[in-house]
């Protein structure tokens, strides 16, 4: 992790139960690891996301050992067949550069941040810009190699489809060791075209982004548009990202017909190719593709606080103002709304273990951000009060929560214990109605609830 959570005073005594941190460097490693902790009652905790907001990979109040997948960063890419075997210790932004290298036009819809690892991040069902065109990265899995809990290595014939539904979207480390992936890889044009485009309070920053809702999902689904609230210098800027799967002319005729408000200018577009405009996606527009093989990002010795939500209709002007008047008592802190609509409005909710699909106009993200230790109750007291003004405005019964966006609050479990009925609360939340499934999955696999976290899922029956 390039930086520490919220939690670091608590994860420092957490960690006291650390036995051991096992580096894997080969699939044995891992066998050996499972059977070895399965055998002597000790707990497996599974680094190969690196953006785990909460730090569950890597703390636990039981004695327990962490199991770091980043040494299992091989990649094979096939253009022939448009497919790819990623290692579970991989990042993203070394996947982007080994397809960038094979084709000009392929890709993978997954996450923007380079430092992502493929481990978690798909298993969870990461998701990035082509998530309107191609769906999450979960929707382009077609096979996988995970150790389960008696440290055999399955791949998708031998796990059975049930399993291989489970752990594309149900997260990985409640079920076993995600080793790796095959996925497939989609087509795009060899010219994007991107933009960026600020709008302060006094330019009609409220009028654009209630118009953005309205507008958002029914774009094209070549374009995805994101919004990202933040506050600077004591004021709200709204900041508008576009990915677009075509020429800059097109891009400006869609948006300046639908969206006018945003007053488009040629000159804030920009043509390049897939791989440049992740580069461009991470705010780093002058930077080579090097940056994109950077292991770590951002300072050390940062705190911060994510939290996710779904949003169904339409925010009105008024909760808009709302939000942000609770996001002024911050130093710093955005919400950050990425559009749905395209294909994720024709995948099934239940075709992957992912279920947030049909009848969401945007995914939320808050997330803050401080650097003083003694500022940490007072920031996550502002967070629960920034949730709390949303609630009016987004999906409820239950209040959906997106996995991958790590997030203690919703519901969770003590580190060694798994009560079903509170797993039904963060589970219903994470899954809706794929939890029950999930749920006789696990029953099925790990029956005696080996692959256990704060947030995992049960077997069906009552622990």
């Amino acid at each position: 992790m390039p930086s520490f959570s919220y939690q670091s005073e608590e994860s420092d005594h957490r960690n006291t139960n650390l036995i051991a941190i096992v580096a894997a460097k080969h699939e044995s490693h891992v066998q050996a690891t499972v059977v070895c902790a399965k055998s002597n009652g000790i707990q497996i905790r599974i680094r190969s996301g690196g953006h785990d907001y909460e730090g569950l990979s890597y703390i636990s109040s039981v004695p327990f050992v962490i199991l770091d997948m980043h040494n299992l960063r091989s990649i094979t890419v096939d253009v022939s067949k448009k497919k790819a075997w990623v290692q579970a210790g991989a990042t993203m932004g070394e996947l982007y550069t080994e397809i960038a290298k094979a084709s000009k036009t392929l890709a993978f819809p997954a996450g923007v941040c380079a430092t992502l690892g493929a481990g978690g991040h798909i298993s969870g069902g990461g998701y990035g810009n082509l998530i309107r065109k191609y769906g999450n990265s979960v929707d382009h899995v077609v096979d996988a190699q995970l150790v389960d809990v008696n440290g055999k290595i399955l791949n998708r014939a031998s796990m059975g489809e049930d399993l291989f539904w489970a752990i594309r979207g149900g997260g990985g480390a409640s079920f076993g060791v995600i080793l790796a992936w095959k996925i497939k890889l989609v087509s795009v044009p060899e010219i994007l075209t991107v933009f960026k485009v600020d709008k302060k309070l006094e330019q009609g920053a409220i009028d654009v982004l209630y118009k953005w809702q309205l507008v958002s999902s029914k774009f094209p689904e070549k374009l995805f548009l994101r919004a990202k609230s933040l506050v600077r210098n004591g004021t709200i800027t709204v900041k508008f990202f576009a990915q677009f799967l075509g020429p800059a002319e097109k891009l400006m005729a869609i948006v300046n017909k639908k969206l006018p408000e945003l007053w488009l200018r040629r000159e804030d577009c920009y043509e390049m190719s897939w791989l440049n405009t992740t580069i461009f996606w991470m705010d780093l527009p002058n930077r080579t593709p090097s940056v994109l093989l950077k292991q770590t990002s951002g300072p050390p010795e940062t705190f911060y606080k994510s939290k996710s939500d779904y949003v169904k209709k339409p925010i009105p002007k008024e909760g808009i103002k709302k939000i942000w008047k609770t996001m002024l008592k911050f130093k710093s802190v955005y919400v950050q709304w990425n559009p749905y609509g395209g294909v994720m409005d024709r995948i099934p909710a239940n075709a992957t273990a992912f279920p947030h699909r049909k009848g969401n106009l945007f995914k939320v993200q808050y997330f803050a951000v401080w650097e003083d230790a003694k500022a940490t109750d007072v920031n996550l007291g502002l967070m629960k009060e920034l949730y709390d003004v949303a609630e009016p405005y987004v999906s409820s019964n239950p209040r959906e929560a997106f996995l991958n966006y790590r997030d203690i609050d919703v519901g969770s479990n003590p580190s060694g214990e798994t009560n079903l009925e509170e797993a039904k609360i963060y589970g219903s939340k994470f899954f809706l109605g794929n939890l029950k499934r999930l749920m006789d999955v696990k029953a099925k696999y790990d029956p005696d609830n080996f692959f256990r976290y704060e947030q995992s899922i049960p077997p069906l029956r009552a622990m």
